[in-house]
């Protein structure tokens, strides 16, 4: 028989005990970004799309919308692509690795090694790497981050197949494709050839064009670059993959570019040669990355650029967020 503790000594530990259970029940009382004093929380429990984006409110910012896009094929491609994280390694100038990880699974796997991976004069450059995990779309930081992050996202999508009114805000997500479809966006690319017979004209919510972006969409996506190479029309198709190609093109760096998500999370700050350029942080940045060329430093006037912002502050209002001190335009900043 074990022996009896002394009283003092139960009432000792009866008292830590409770201050655990207390604890326990402060910590998961909170929600991430709820108050302003629960940000160190964040970490453990993040935002979710869903818990601040009712299908109510996404019908409600996309009245005109095609019923192709809708709010459940929206949340299925977030749910399936929070899985996904990709390492993107690379040797020399433009020589790559790509490890897809599925962290549901732990399982991983080398979807691309470009062919001079393992030259000598390859691997004498320094090596640089970075991680991208889709999971972190729109649910990093405090609940007020992940909105703006998500008004950004839906004001370039919005934009990008707009078709009614200009400056009523009630028109995106209206095309599949964009209106020409008779060019075929195909550029030489030894690692993402064309198919033979196929186009690669802009489809989906952020009009993914060109069969280079085809292929390195389906190797981060499904592992498999065939997928969107061989069946390019599956982004005007599937509203899944149609939103699951908007997440990868908003998540992923591009060779000299970050990305969309690093810039409106804070993650991105510009170095000197940046601001050399009048590359700043904020929503102006993410039109230079979406389509700089096109639109940034020909000044403040330009009208697909302002419609952009437009609809940046129109979301921001209707999802309930602000960004008092948001550096919008791209007017004066240099593109890539």
């Amino acid at each position: 028989m074990a022996s009896k503790l002394p009283k003092s000594e139960i009432r000792i530990k009866k008292f830590i005990k409770g201050i655990f259970v207390l604890s326990a029940m402060l910590l998961f009382s909170f929600k991430c970004g709820s108050t302003a004093k629960s940000p160190a929380i964040c970490g453990i429990q993040k935002n979710t799309v869903q818990s601040f984006l009712s299908e109510k409110q996404f019908n409600n910012l996309f009245p005109q919308r095609d019923k192709f896009y809708s709010y459940a094929a929206f949340m299925k491609a977030i749910k399936e692509m929070a899985p996904i994280q990709v390492k993107v390694a690379r040797r020399a100038t433009s020589v790559y690795q790509f490890t897809r990880t599925v962290k549901s699974t732990g399982r991983s796997s080398i979807v691309r090694q470009d062919p001079d991976w393992n030259e000598d004069w390859a691997k004498k450059s320094r090596d640089s790497s970075y991680v991208i995990d889709y999971g972190n779309f729109c649910t990093e930081g405090s609940l007020q981050t992940c909105k703006k992050e998500l008004a950004a996202f839906f004001a370039h999508i919005a934009h990008e197949t707009r078709h009614g009114e200009n400056g009523k805000y009630n028109d995106g997500l209206m095309f599949r494709h964009e209106s020409n479809t008779s060019l075929p966006y195909i550029n030489p690319n030894d690692t993402y050839p064309a198919a033979p017979g196929k186009k690669y004209y802009g489809r989906g919510p952020m009009q993914l064009s060109y069969n280079g972006n085809y292929g390195y969409a389906a190797d981060c996506i499904f592992g498999d670059k065939k997928i969107l190479l061989n069946n390019p029309e599956l982004v005007e198709t599937d509203p899944v993959t149609a939103f699951k190609t908007a997440i990868y093109f908003w998540m992923t760096p591009q060779t000299y570019k970050p990305s969309a998500h690093d810039v409106m999370t804070g993650k991105w700050q510009p170095n000197a040669a940046d601001k050399s350029t009048g590359r700043v942080p904020g929503f102006g940045m993410t039109i230079n990355i979406v389509n700089g060329e096109v639109e940034c430093d020909k000044g403040d006037n330009l009208y697909n650029m302002q419609d952009r912002i437009g609809f940046y502050k129109y979301f921001l209002t209707k999802l309930g967020a602000s960004d008092p001190n948001c550096a919008c335009s791209c007017g004066k900043m240099k593109s890539y």
